[in-house]
């Protein structure tokens, strides 16, 4: 019995040992998984801080890059004003071609529609039985005229003699002056139909005459065919002449105060591709088109002209000579998308790190290396620009907002 008692005594004592033993192992891991945690929040609440805003370069930085500060600048830069408009033409620019007298037209050159043609090329020829009943009539008339001019130097010098009647010189005196007036209707006829009196014979009467166009220019519109009857009420063919080709810009109400006659123009036309061609300004309208507000300008075609294209759209700068203006080196903006900026700093090229801020700009036009600006943001007192080296400092600010967002 005493055997029993004691081999329960030392199991009860061993099994104590054990669960305290298990007891102390978890009260350590609790203990050590909340130290852990504390470690953990502890290390990521300094990950908070340790982000610093702002745009920084060290002095060795600043060096390399020759960083170089200025202010604004007030020169003379030319400026310039939009406009689009086309190209057009004057209303005398416009040729219509037709014949001088009714007729079959026959032998007709083979043109079409934009093809160009020269001043004086013969179009067609037209035939017409008149034409050799009106060169008949004058060389009938021509042939009377000098008959009757020796009638009356006959006449005149039997009434000098006193052999003659008075009555008969004055009878071929008025004759004579019929036969002028008649010759010269009938020559002024022929002429206007392209004959030419001075060599007109029997032998070289002509059946037709030739239709020529009246002007150099592009082919605009054709009306006619081989064998067609022809009027001289009938427009056969238009011709535009390119000399006469010009600029219609709309230039927008606010800007025509700073228009003047002879500024330079660069225009494109985007239907023909990137070419700049020039122009200057010849003439600016009087009418104020209310629905568009803008006012037309016309300018003159200067050097090498686009492809001929009536009424062709095109995008123009009117340039403004020697405008006074707020003004930076081109290199100190920065441009982004649709931002523009510049950088401004205080001038410390001896301080171990210099701090940057960024300044929102509207431009202008750029001349000789210089671009207009207006300030959208005040500059902060005692900072300058940087105008050399804005695309580093640029740079240096996009890699730190990679290295932020990582």
């Amino acid at each position: 019995m005493k055997n029993i008692r004691y081999i329960i005594a030392i199991f009860t004592l061993a099994l104590s040992v054990v669960l305290a033993s298990c007891g102390s192992r978890k009260n350590q891991e609790s203990e050590t998984n909340e130290e852990t945690g504390k470690v953990i929040q502890i290390e990521g609440e300094g990950d908070n801080h340790s982000s610093e805003e702002g745009i920084h370069l060290t002095k060795e930085q600043a060096n390399t890059i020759g960083l170089e500060f200025g202010d604004l600048s007030t020169i003379k830069i030319n400026d310039f004003v939009h406009a689009t408009g086309s190209l057009g033409l004057p209303p005398n620019a416009l040729s219509s071609v037709s014949v001088k007298a009714n007729g079959i037209l026959k032998s007709t050159k083979k043109y079409v529609e934009g093809n160009y043609i020269k001043k004086g090329d013969v179009i067609a020829y037209l035939e017409n039985t008149e034409f050799i009943i009106t060169q008949q009539d004058y060389l009938e008339a021509k042939a009377q005229l000098h008959l009757k001019k020796l009638e009356v130097e006959r006449q005149n010098s039997l009434v000098e003699s006193n052999a003659g009647v008075m009555k008969n010189l004055q009878n071929a005196q008025a004759e004579v002056a019929i036969l002028e007036a008649k010759t010269q209707g009938l020559s002024k006829q022929l002429s206007f139909l392209g004959i030419s009196t001075a060599s007109l014979t029997p032998s070289t009467i002509r059946q037709q005459i030739a239709v020529v166009a009246p002007t150099g220019g592009y082919i605009s519109k054709i009306n006619f065919h081989n064998g067609m009857y022809a009027q001289s009420s009938v427009s056969l063919m238009e011709i535009i002449s390119s000399e006469h080709l010009h600029l219609e810009l709309d230039v927008f109400e606010k800007d025509i105060a700073s228009i003047k006659k002879g500024q330079k123009i660069s225009y494109l036309v985007p239907a023909l591709g990137q070419t700049i061609y020039y122009g200057s300004v010849d003439v600016i309208g009087k009418e104020f088109n209310s629905d568009s507000k803008t006012v037309r300008v016309h300018g003159h075609l200067d050097g090498v002209k686009p492809q001929f294209l009536k009424d062709l759209f095109l995008n123009a700068k009117i340039f403004l000579t020697n405008v006074e203006t707020t003004a930076l080196p081109e290199k100190a903006i920065i441009k982004d998308g649709e931002s523009s900026y510049v950088y401004v700093a205080h001038n410390q090229k001896d301080a171990a790190e210099i701090q940057f801020e960024k300044i929102n700009v509207l431009t202008g036009s750029t001349d000789n290396g210089f671009t207009a600006i207006k300030l959208l943001d005040a500059i902060p007192e005692g900072m300058k620009i940087v105008t050399k080296g804005a695309y580093y400092v640029n740079a240096q600010s996009k890699a730190g907002e990679l290295e932020h967002e990582d």
